[in-house]
């Protein structure tokens, strides 16, 4: 059976990857240590599978190696990471711990599993690496300029697999992707922050003036390009994955409020709210996905307002998935500075 192991898959993409990896018959295997953020309602749709298996474990951990030759897996998916900027601010530590010594033990533990194999490390990052892009949008050759500890982390780590493709020859490919909405995403994160708040007749909170853009994917998207990378893509390489659609912060909430209207009446307090902007806010990320178009044939199938649709009827439906998650990790404000 063609096995397949995914770090981090009881967070957002993580589950998101895993669900669309058991549709096209592989078995999963998820390593996850449990963070606040890693969430079991994720996997229920399939979590009884005969072909998924759950391993609660750190990535730092030196057990790896041996979860590696026993499982002998085609791939590893790497996207067990700390991710949010706004606790980076409050606390960098637990990032460079998880981001850069966790994805250090990772390769070293698949540089001794890989050498009589021809298995890839897909290792996942972020659009944050490049910095801010006023204008154009960034391409694989674009400089590494991150503003955030959480961003530094991550770029650090993926210069780390780049250096052990380049002197240990490893079977490893690095994909860069732009922010990620969709069912499952922890409402620490912009639009499921908004979602709970509209939920709950609460004032929708928006850093500064809600000028910030972003380019926004829907995961189901970014999950299917980066099986794609998986397939087809070049060991060696460094793909950019996003939609090529920007929105502001502002027009973003519009959206949701305006998809909302249709599936509930909005209380009273459900209003725009700008609140302080955190430090070192970058005003916007655009990548320039060609290089996946042009050499790997994938194209993002979501528009923005259907993709907005979707997660709005998935959180609407799964109002449960609120009450798995400690209050204080949804209405905290974090990244004060």
């Amino acid at each position: 059976m063609k096995k397949i192991i995914v770090t981090g898959g009881l967070g957002f993409i993580g589950s998101n990857l895993i669900e669309l990896l058991l549709k096209k018959n592989f078995y999963v295997l998820n390593i996850d240590k449990g963070t606040y953020s890693s969430n079991l309602y994720n996997t229920n749709e399939f979590k009884n599978s005969k072909r998924y298996k759950l391993i609660k474990l750190d990535i730092g951990n030196k057990r790896i190696k041996k979860i590696f030759l026993k499982y002998n897996p085609l791939g590893i998916f790497n996207l067990a990471a700390e991710t949010h900027v706004d606790r980076s601010i409050d606390n960098p530590e637990s990032f460079i711990y998880s981001n850069i010594v966790g994805v250090y033990n990772l390769l070293e533990c698949f540089k001794y599993f890989s050498k009589n194999n021809k298995s890839k490390f897909i290792h996942i990052s972020t659009d944050e690496v490049y910095g801010d892009v006023i204008k154009g949008r960034t391409s694989e050759k674009y400089p590494y300029q991150p503003s955030s500890p959480y961003a530094a982390s991550k770029a650090s780590s993926d210069h780390l697999v780049n250096s052990y493709i380049k002197t240990y020859k490893l079977r490893a490919i690095v994909t860069n992707c732009s922010n990620n909405y969709g069912p499952k995403q922890h409402p620490e994160k912009l639009i499921p922050k908004l979602i709970y708040n509209i939920m709950n007749n609460k004032p929708l909170p928006i850093y500064g003036k809600g000028t910030n853009s972003r380019e926004w994917i829907y995961v189901k998207d970014h999950c299917d390009a980066l099986i794609r990378v998986f397939q087809k893509g070049k060991v060696g390489e460094c793909y950019n994955i996003g939609s090529n659609k920007n929105l502001n912060n502002l027009l973003v909430t519009k959206e949701l409020l305006k998809s909302s209207k249709k599936l509930i009446q909005l209380g009273k307090k459900v209003k725009i709210n700008f609140v302080k902007d955190r430090p070192g806010h970058d005003i916007r990320y655009a990548l320039n996905s060609n290089k996946i178009k042009n050499m790997l044939g994938w194209y993002p199938k979501t528009s923005f307002k259907k993709g907005i649709k979707l997660t709005l009827e998935w959180y609407f439906k799964n109002k449960s998935y609120y009450k798995s998650l400690s209050k204080k990790d949804i209405i905290k404000r974090l990244g004060k500075g």
